[in-house]
């Protein structure tokens, strides 16, 4: 059991500490909770802290059942396993897509501000989540990391079911995971203080990670 996402950021921290005040390397974050956690490792690591903004494309009549999921950049994943053997019409399924691009829109103008999405180009980008689940956001996040030619792609996870885990650490060259509880049920499960991080709390969280680094790193 986690005390909480600040708990969680501090022990992934240590897994990581290779890296610390590494030049090439940067967080990713997805918002909200995942900024929560990154914060921390921001922090203790001296990393740049920015976020990957990507939605759960949710099934039709039942949106809590991800189907796939699609990020700011327009990267789509779609769960094949969770398609097969569905009577979805593709109508169905493009309504549920641009639902989700629109909101991922909507995020992008409030979080970014018209900030650009950042430079990945051969840098060592780690992409952290306060968990995984279905997978379906991260994995979009990861195809999206992938297209940005980076030097390499690592996960940073709190807690995730032990199949999902597998897959991702298939798709990453190298994959922290602190928990990998059976049977799984929900992600919060696994935490005491599992506390719904709000928009203003993950604009603070991304604007104290950048005071403390200018502050170790001074221009």
């Amino acid at each position: 059991m986690l005390k909480n996402r600040e708990e969680a950021g501090r022990l992934l921290a240590q897994e990581l500490v290779e890296f610390c005040n590494d030049p090439h390397a940067i967080l990713l974050a997805l918002p909200r909770g995942g900024v929560a956690v990154g914060y921390q490792l921001s922090v203790t690591l001296h990393l740049p802290l920015d976020m990957l903004i990507t939605r759960k494309i949710g099934a039709p009549g039942n949106p809590e059942y991800a189907l796939g999921a699609v990020s700011e950049t327009g990267a789509l994943y779609w769960n094949n396993e969770a398609l097969s053997g569905r009577s979805y019409s593709e109508g169905d399924l493009d309504t549920a897509m641009r639902a989700q691009q629109q909101e991922v829109a909507r995020r992008v103008a409030l979080y970014r501000k018209g900030r650009p999405f950042p430079d990945l180009t051969d840098r060592t980008v780690i992409l952290v989540d306060d968990g995984l689940a279905t997978g379906a956001t991260f994995f979009a996040s990861v195809t999206t990391v992938r297209q940005r030619n980076p030097r390499r792609v690592i996960g940073a996870l709190p807690v995730g079911p032990r199949q999902t885990v597998q897959e991702a650490r298939s798709l990453l060259d190298q994959l922290i995971v602190l928990r990998v509880p059976e049977p799984f049920y929900a992600v919060g499960n696994f935490y005491e203080d599992f506390t719904q991080v709000e928009d203003r709390d993950m604009l603070h969280f991304l604007a104290l990670a950048e005071k403390a680094l200018v502050a170790h790193h001074p221009p």
